[in-house]
């Protein structure tokens, strides 16, 4: 006889979702969010090996009202062992990290999800607006499509309301963040940046409807300025992959451009994808700077459509760094090697991190620069490898030269086809 499992898997098990009112699922569009999708970590809630024990065919259903996050949690199950003492309390543990006013009725919570639907306006002051085609399900091949609205807001704890609704969208983070944790209501340092998708009924009635968001921290900066520090920023399943990640790092980015207050934007050991959502946004942020472009490779790197450097398609690809045939001279700041005193005053005004700044510009000189340039070569390559041991300095200074210069020049190859990577993304 087959012995009985137990033992469920949290992640599988924890069934999430953004409910919309009936109205609103009859906009154009609104069935390509209604999806039920599932967390990538629950070890926060569950344990460190994300297992529920002592059921069979479990089902945690956690629903979100799409716009108020008014949630509603229920938890079904084939069959339960009677060892109650064994038996993981599914719900007592979740509970103690949503909202406190859930339902637990149905019928209660799709009332409160209609009702919240009208009533429920974002918190916080709108920074940032941009609109995005519906997605084309019919098949048709319409070329009349649908464009919907979004807007991006910025709260802070004093904004009425704000510190309510932070609790029930926080937990996101717990389950898309590795290490994320829920931050310290009781510090006022904290902003907050929401998106919402704007939608209108038939009626006209305005909807809204939650995409993510981000949170940031505010630091001293001698000797009388802030810099923001991006800490948490999550864009929900049913919205990903749609441009909406691009649209509120770059409200983040503009907010902090535009304060006088702000002397730059830093960002909390970021995930890889975030990483790569940041380069592209800020490589692209660069090419279009049309005065940074023309002082860093001359006139000829500026096409018409300003700021966007000519590419140079298979030949960076094709050709290793160091190559052995021609030499061109470059005609501005960026070398290489690059003008550090220019580069250091760009990258004030544009108040952009250290660090960021530095990979940012060995990327846009990789882009750039002709490969068959042996002395533009070996001056990238040193530049690069400067930065490498000065990062790495801990670690490289407790090897032998020989060894050093080996795992200088393995870290260097790996970070070109990297940055290799991340240039291909933004053709």
């Amino acid at each position: 006889m087959a012995t009985v499992d137990w033992t469920a898997d949290a992640n599988d098990a924890l069934t999430l979702s953004l409910v919309r009112a009936e109205e609103d699922k009859q906009v154009p569009g609104s069935e390509e969010t209604s999806e039920e999708f599932h967390p990538t970590f629950t070890y926060p809630i569950y344990g460190e090996e994300e297992k529920i024990y002592g059921y069979q065919d479990l089902v945690i259903d956690l629903r979100f009202a799409s716009g108020s996050l008014a949630q509603y949690l229920s938890v079904r199950y084939a069959q339960k062992l009677d060892a109650s003492t064994t038996v993981d309390n599914v719900e007592g543990i979740l509970k103690e990290f949503i909202s406190p006013d859930y339902d637990t009725d149905e019928a209660a919570f799709l009332t409160r999800v209609a009702e919240d639907a009208v009533s429920f306006q974002p918190i916080g002051s709108v920074v940032h607006t941009y609109t995005r085609p519906v997605p084309n399900t019919s098949g048709s091949g319409s070329a009349t499509r649908e464009v919907v609205e979004h807007e991006v807001y910025h709260a802070t704890w004093n904004d009425p309301g704000f510190r309510e609704y932070h609790r029930r969208m926080q937990l996101f983070i717990l389950l898309y963040i590795e290490a994320g944790s829920y931050i310290n209501e009781d510090d006022d340092a904290w902003h907050f940046f929401v998106s919402y998708e704007k939608r209108k009924r038939q009626n006209g009635t305005k909807t809204y409807h939650f995409i993510g968001y981000s949170s940031v921290y505010k630091f001293y900066c001698f000797p009388e300025k802030h810099r923001l520090r991006l800490s948490q920023f999550v864009i929900v399943p049913p919205h990903q992959h749609q441009g909406h990640g691009s649209e509120l790092y770059k409200t983040i980015y503009n907010y902090v451009l535009l304060n006088p207050l702000i002397s730059e934007l830093t960002v909390e050991d970021p995930a890889e994808a975030f990483e790569d959502l940041r380069d592209r946004n800020d490589l692209r942020m660069l090419l279009a700077n049309e005065n940074f472009m023309k002082e860093g490779f001359g006139n000829e790197a500026v096409s018409h459509g300003g700021g966007k450097v000519r590419k140079r398609k298979t030949r960076v690809r094709a050709n290793p760094v160091g190559a052995s045939s021609g030499m061109v001279k470059g005609t501005g700041k960026m070398g290489p090697p690059i003008d550090k005193a220019w580069s250091e005053t760009f990258r004030t005004q544009l108040k952009v991190a250290g660090r960021q700044w530095q990979r940012l510009m060995e990327m846009l000189i990789l882009r750039h620069f002709n490969p068959t340039d042996i002395q533009a070569a070996r001056a990238y390559r040193l530049q690069v490898k400067e930065r490498l041991y000065r990062f790495n300095f801990e670690i490289l200074a407790q090897l032998e030269k020989e060894e050093r210069l080996e795992k200088l020049e393995e870290t260097f190859q790996s970070l070109r086809a990297d940055y290799l990577r991340i240039l291909e993304m933004i053709k």
